[in-house]
């Protein structure tokens, strides 16, 4: 058995449900979870703050970003950091496919 995760594509596999968002654990490990989200467009999630730091990947389709006070334009390929605590939220303008990787600390 192997101890690794192939994907070839996540993209593919991700079936954005109509009026409403996907959310899907690829992975979930000691230091590491890996959820990909599936937006359709006009959807969004409200803002929030994580406990511990993560990144956010556009992989696929436009949306508007909330980090703290500042909005940012996403689309394919932005790549976003935020440490524990940031507010955020995200708005999909058009269908979307995000990862977020979620940074867990190391046990002490």
């Amino acid at each position: 058995m192997p101890d690794y995760s192939f994907l070839a594509d996540l993209r593919r596999d991700v079936q954005i449900p109509r009026d409403g968002i996907l959310s899907r654990t690829l992975f979930s490990g000691e230091r590491l979870k890996a959820v990909v989200f599936g937006f359709d467009a006009g959807q969004e999630l409200s803002e929030h703050t994580a406990a511990m730091p993560a990144v956010i990947h556009v992989l696929e389709g436009e949306a508007e970003i909330l980090l703290g006070d500042d909005r940012h334009d996403a689309g394919p390929g932005t790549w976003i950091h935020m440490p524990a605590g940031l507010r955020h939220a995200v708005r999909a303008r058009t269908p979307v496919v995000m990862l977020l990787l979620l940074l867990r600390s190391e046990a002490p």
